[in-house]
């Protein structure tokens, strides 16, 4: 399959490192330097060190020619970036599917991103999202991974979790669109949180705690958003939120931690040196928890931290304050 992948990020990089066996690969940059180092050395110097990129991965700084031929595209930006890449990719009249590895809400809009793709593209375009747990490190260093992959279209994502399955790399299909948005995108709030929990010294017991009651929230929104509850006991919901918040791979997770140091927020973004979606996504969940009536109260508590409403320790207490009430309501 000829597979082009857009952005030469960490996530980029490692996707075309996975699918360079079996498939016809090029890597898109939009950054030259990043360009200039792949071509040069074989390996992203910037995003993902140490992990070198196949001979046959071809790689380009023109849009047009390495979307030209691609049967997949596989959009590999931050959530910000999704929507000019799919205006670009209609633009020059792409009409392959699109994939994207990105998990959030849009800032501003609260939009998951295939209500993104689907307004730019429209309803006739084919699209999913691919996602789960995993590392871009460990997807580079072919370290067995399984991730979930849900469209818009179910024959889709069973043709290509299929063509994208590997040794390394395997792909399960999933009907539910929104519900693995959904696990993706919050799950990266809850890592924040844990991160803070674990950088006050609180012990394990609130580390599972907190987990667990992050994966009833995320459970919530979904259900009240249309996704299907099953879908957060999966590779994109409970899968993936174990993974970010107790790997030390994790960047919400490290934001959390820093900020339990009492760094502010500016200052932990800069010393990280790439995006952490949760940062960004904490404030449209506790919006959109709000605007819908879903009680959130781990996710709203990290939106008040990040804005500075509220302190981290003081974001404990009032949890821990919370009237009781029974689990499974």
């Amino acid at each position: 399959m000829r597979i082009t992948l857009l952005g030469g990020g960490a996530w980029g990089t490692a996707l075309a490192i996975a699918f360079a066996g079996n498939n016809e690969v090029t890597l898109w940059s939009r950054e030259a330097d990043v360009v200039a180092d792949l071509l040069a050395s074989r390996q992203n110097g910037r995003f993902l060190p140490g992990y070198s990129l196949p001979e046959s991965v071809a790689v380009t700084g023109d849009f047009q020619a390495a979307t030209g031929a691609a049967e997949v595209i596989i959009v590999a930006t931050p959530t910000a970036g999704l929507r000019p890449t799919v205006e670009h990719l209609r633009q020059i009249g792409c009409t392959a599917p699109i994939l994207w590895v990105c998990k959030g809400f849009e800032a501003g809009s609260g939009l998951l991103p295939h209500q993104v793709v689907g307004e730019v593209l429209g309803s006739s375009a084919r699209f999913g999202v691919l996602s789960g747990p995993s590392f871009a490190e460990e997807v580079a260093a072919g370290q067995p991974t399984a991730v979930a992959l849900a469209a818009n279209d179910p024959t889709l994502a069973r043709e290509v979790a299929r063509q994208l399955h590997t040794d390394r790399l395997r792909i399960y299909a999933n009907d539910d669109l929104p519900g693995v948005e959904i696990g993706g995108a919050v799950k990266n709030v809850l890592a924040i949180a844990t991160g803070i929990c674990d950088g006050l010294g609180l012990g394990l017991n609130s580390r599972a705690a907190l987990i667990t009651r992050g994966l009833a929230e995320i459970a919530r929104l979904g259900v009240a958003l249309g996704a299907d509850s099953l879908t957060f006991m999966g590779l994109a919901g409970m899968g993936d939120l174990i993974l970010t918040c107790t790997g030390d791979l994790s960047r919400n997770r490290r934001v959390g931690l820093a900020l339990a140091k009492g760094k502010s927020l500016p200052q932990i973004l800069e010393e990280l040196g790439h995006v952490a979606e949760g940062v960004y996504t904490a404030r449209e969940v506790d919006r959109l928890s709000t605007a819908l009536g879903v009680d959130m109260p781990i996710c709203t508590a990290v939106a008040a931290i990040l804005d500075g409403r509220l302190g981290a320790a003081e974001a404990v207490e009032e949890l821990m304050a919370r009237d009781p009430k029974e689990e499974l309501a």
